[in-house]
């Protein structure tokens, strides 16, 4: 491991003369560190407590519903994985194998429907846990996850998920739980995208990543840099009418829009036209 760092980051085939000089320059190749890292799988020179407090940290709701036996089955099954801008998770029809937890970036869960038209069902953003509904319901993936920006994922194998829940009645109802909390959210978007008019939904949209991802540290500008396209597809409407809405809220001061940098002015009225649709 140490050898192919100085080897990589050598000048003309020469090593380093000291380790702090290879040091300084690691700090401006952090992406090609990354690969050598996964070539030796650092993971097996991390120690198991360390990997413990770790998976603890990250999965800590569903940590603290385990055994220390069970504890130790999920850290001898878990992993990380790192997924670039647009990059699919899984795709629909594939069979469910894993249950995913967002640790650091954001994900979007999808649909693709008559004639190709996609629609945005669900936006995860750490720490959410998805990919395990079609696993229980015994049936492939009815929707697609792709990453929205650069992510990284937590991974334990359903397998064992199932196993886990089999013998332990604090993790099932935590299953239980969020399954019940999804439905509940399902049950308003269908009614707010069907009953509501175009303005309504778009405010809505807004609304909702603002209380998902927050704000820049302005305190206005939303913390997501989302497409037109997939505006649009949250919200139930064509890319066009998405941004002639989204110009409509710009003359009525309700928002500013710099590219794909939203930055929102007037909250309340917002909120009023989401209300009343």
């Amino acid at each position: 491991f140490f050898y192919d760092l100085f080897r990589t980051f050598g000048h003309e085939n020469q090593l380093f003369s000291s380790p702090i000089e290879v040091f300084f320059v690691i700090l401006h190749n952090i992406e090609v560190l990354h690969n050598i890292v996964i070539k030796h799988n650092i993971k097996d020179m991390i120690t198991k407590s360390t990997l413990e407090r770790i998976i603890g940290d990250d999965l800590s709701e569903i940590w603290k519903a385990l055994t220390s036996d069970e504890k130790r089955v999920v850290t001898d099954n878990f992993k990380y994985e790192r997924y670039k801008k647009n990059q699919m998770i899984y795709a629909e029809s594939e069979t469910p194998e894993n249950l995913y937890c967002l640790l650091e970036g954001k994900v979007k869960l999808f649909k693709s429907g008559i004639g190709d038209r996609v629609q945005i069902l669900r936006l995860y953003r750490p720490v959410q846990y998805f990919g395990y509904r079609a696993y229980f319901a015994n049936e492939p993936y009815v929707s697609s996850a792709q990453a929205i920006e650069p992510s990284v994922l937590g991974i334990i194998p359903m397998k064992v998920v199932d196993k886990l829940i089999r013998c332990n009645n604090n993790l099932a109802m935590f299953f239980i739980h969020e399954l019940s909390r999804n439905l509940g959210g399902s049950d308003t978007k269908i009614i707010n995208l069907t009953q509501k008019h175009i303005r309504g939904r778009l405010a809505e949209s807004l609304l909702m990543l603002a209380d998902k991802y927050g704000y820049e540290d302005d305190d206005c500008t939303l913390k997501i840099y989302m497409s037109r396209e997939d505006l649009a597809n949250l919200s139930n409407m064509t890319t066009s009418n998405a941004i002639r809405t989204l110009m409509a809220f710009v003359n009525e001061k309700l928002i500013f829009v710099d590219g794909r940098r939203i930055r929102i002015i007037n909250e309340s009225q917002l909120r009023k036209i989401s209300k009343y649709g």
